[in-house]
């Protein structure tokens, strides 16, 4: 019998791991970096707030997070990679940040009370997992009313040309890098898998919608190459 998609994937980042946030520089030229300040800036985090990061890998997102809530604040790392969260914890360690807390879990089945965070964010995390859908109604159940949840995630393109250049980018080259720098092609193969089934931006909106969330908004990176949705629970 084959993988499941959960084992596949849970695979390829325990494997990945110590390559990872080098990685990332690389496939996308230091523009997740762009992004990711791009959307804080949107999110306007509170101090002394309380936020999830779903899906935090090593955990930069989550240091950003802890950064804005401040000292009062409170942040929430989980990922279902205990070889990423240990990446995470070091980074956490060696920086003397007492306001992260990183826990080992599954982001279909969050393990946390209703309405206990003020912010949720997932960063490339949501086309790994095995449902959409049941990740942003958990997210939608964990965030407060009048929280928000953010998703920054890899898009579809829709300019012509570009799109082409994205898949052929995304199918052929970035598993080269993969090779080359890291050592896993078959890996990073997969993240092309994941992205290029994930949905377009006005498809992702729908399903925030749909999973309960109001004034939706969204905005493209880079031709569309990656966007971040903002969804907020009503009060």
């Amino acid at each position: 019998m084959g993988q499941s998609k959960e084992e596949r994937v849970h695979n390829v980042f325990e494997k990945i791991y110590g390559n990872y946030d080098k990685m990332n520089s690389v496939i996308s030229f230091q523009q997740h970096l762009r992004w990711r300040k791009d959307t804080m800036k949107r999110m306007d985090v509170q101090p002394g707030s309380k936020a999830l990061d779903v899906c935090c890998g090593t955990g930069d997102w989550s240091i950003a997070l802890s950064e804005a809530v401040g000292e009062i604040g409170k942040v929430v790392g989980l990922d279902f990679s205990k070889n990423m969260l240990k990446i995470g914890e070091e980074k956490v360690k060696e920086q003397g940040i007492k306001n992260i807390e990183l826990v080992h879990g599954n982001a279909m089945e969050l393990p946390f009370p209703d309405n206990s965070f003020d912010y949720v964010t997932i960063g490339f995390g949501l086309r790994n997992v095995p449902d959409y859908m049941q990740v942003l109604k958990e997210m939608h159940r964990v965030v407060k009313p009048g929280g928000i949840a953010v998703c920054l995630e890899t898009s579809q393109p829709t300019l012509f040309g570009f799109k082409q250049g994205y898949y052929l980018y995304f199918r052929y080259i970035m598993p080269l890098f993969g090779k080359i720098f890291a050592k896993s092609f078959n890996e990073y193969a997969w993240l092309h898998e994941s992205a290029k089934d994930f949905p377009g931006m006005k498809e992702l909106a729908a399903m925030f919608e749909k999973a309960g969330f109001a004034d939706v908004k969204y905005k493209p990176y880079t031709g569309g190459v990656a966007a971040v949705h903002i969804g907020k629970k009503e009060k």
